[in-house]
């Protein structure tokens, strides 16, 4: 199996997992729209079938109240009709329409469409309102009834009115209309689906021409994204645009960096190379100079290197106060004779990487322990505009002002005692601090009387 084998295969594993946005929108909007479309339909069905079911009750109602006050008592105490009903099925034989009136201890007055056929009557129940039901009785002819119990003058006889008519009717009724629901939402469901496909491939075009201006500058025909796009995708484009400039900027910081630091390190090692060919006789003292020198330009551009790459970690947060405290705990095992205070806001956070705060604070605090008189204050103070500071104080003899800004450069050193340094710290702290877009500045200690170093940090 080729390399390219389990590359390929973690691709579409990946492509896999991630799917198509174009299918999870139009699927979102497909089961939404089957959601609504099937409440939709089911509510219309039950809404139009009563409609149906109501407007056949009200016209077996408008018989069975015809058929009451057709109704009167005749000389034997039978019911009969002061005239006949008006719809000729009830006198066809299995019409489909019939009426029933009947009476406890009294003859049964049926239609003539019932033929050898009766309704069934439960009088085991009174039905002076109104009632309707459904029946099955006759096989193979399913019926819709009304029935209501009344006592007709001159009778003391209660009375059962009884109306019905096959449901077939209103059976086909609501079969053509579910069946043209069922049609009609499909075709719309149907359309729906198609408008959604089009609004997500749509809507998701610019997203595509996102992706060939950024193929197009990978591939080096262009350097920015410089199209037009909805207001909605703009963020995004100028998003991308400032990450690319951000990476050429540190690109180019990181080839300015190389350039400088192989500039540095040619002159130590021509000097080492001539003294080595001409077998100086202070070649041992010669190497030795000039590697301090070449060790010093690498610290000072590594420091720069590892704070530019952790930059890019936005999320970067150092507790100052424990910073402080750790480089306060190493100063003291390396300078017993110096007391260290460090005081202030122990709350406060800057976006700065833990290592590199350390190493800040450590070039200061140790500057003020090794040419202080013996005493150094670190203060955190409150965050104020974005921005926390430290300050460094010790209680030495100070740098003149004219002397301050000297300090900055790589290799400046103002003491002449022999106390071991490479002159790089203050100037690596710049550094440093500069890459996080805050400063350092120097003064005059006020409590102390010596020097006073300003860290400034963007806050957390």
């Amino acid at each position: 199996m080729s390399q390219a084998a389990p590359a390929q295969a973690a691709v579409e594993i990946h492509n896999r997992r991630g799917g198509s946005l174009t299918r999870r929108m139009i699927g979102i909007a497909a089961i939404w729209i089957g959601v609504l479309l099937l409440l939709g339909a089911f509510a219309l069905d039950r809404v139009l079938s009563r409609s149906i079911v109501d407007n056949f009750d009200s016209q077996l109602e408008y018989v069975l109240n015809a058929m009451i006050a057709a109704s009167e008592i005749g000389p034997a105490g039978e019911v009969r009709f002061t005239r006949p009903p008006a719809d000729q099925r009830f006198l066809e034989p299995y019409s489909g329409a019939y009426f029933q009136i009947s009476g406890e201890g009294a003859d049964t007055f049926p239609s003539r469409s019932l033929w050898d056929r009766r309704l069934r009557v439960e009088m085991g129940h009174n039905d002076v309102e109104l009632h309707k039901r459904d029946t099955n009785e006759f096989e193979g002819e399913p019926l819709r009834l009304l029935e209501r119990d009344v006592v007709l003058p001159d009778s003391k006889v209660r009375w059962r009115f009884q109306v019905a008519q096959s449901r077939d009717a209103f059976d086909v009724q609501i079969r053509d209309l579910r069946s043209t629901l069922v049609r009609s939402f499909a075709v719309l469901g149907f359309g729906l689906l198609v408008l959604a496909a089009l609004q997500a491939f749509y809507g998701l075009w610019p997203l595509r021409r996102v992706r060939r201006e950024v193929a197009a500058i990978r591939s080096g025909r262009q350097t920015r994204i410089a199209e037009n796009f909805p207001n909605e995708i703009n963020p995004l484009v100028d998003e991308i645009n400032e990450l690319l400039a951000h990476s050429e900027a540190q690109a180019e910081e990181a080839r300015r960096h190389a350039g400088n630091l192989a500039h540095a390190l040619k002159t130590p090692l021509t000097v080492i190379t001539n003294a080595a060919t001409a077998s100086a006789p202070d070649l041992v003292d010669t190497v030795c100079r000039e590697a301090s020198t070449m060790r010093r330009q690498v610290d000072h551009h590594l420091a720069r290197a590892r704070a530019i790459g952790r930059r890019a970690s936005a999320q970067a947060r150092s507790k100052v106060s424990d910073s402080a405290e750790a480089v306060q705990r190493a100063v003291d095992r390396l300078y017993e004779e110096v007391t260290i205070d460090v005081a202030g806001d122990k709350q406060v956070e800057v976006r700065v990487e833990r290592q590199d705060l350390d190493e800040m604070l450590g070039n200061l605090v140790e500057n003020a322990a090794k040419y202080g008189g013996g005493r150094v204050f670190v203060t955190v103070e409150p965050a104020s505009n974005g921005f926390a500071s430290i300050l460094i104080e010790d209680d030495g003899p100070g740098i003149p002002q004219a002397q301050r800004d000297d300090l900055f450069t790589r290799g400046a050193r103002l003491d002449t005692t022999g106390k071991p340094g490479t002159g790089l710290g203050l100037a690596i702290v710049r550094d440093v601090a500069e890459i996080y877009g805050g400063s350092v500045a120097l003064g005059t200690s006020e409590d102390l009387g010596g020097l006073l170093a300003t860290l400034t940090l963007p806050a957390g």
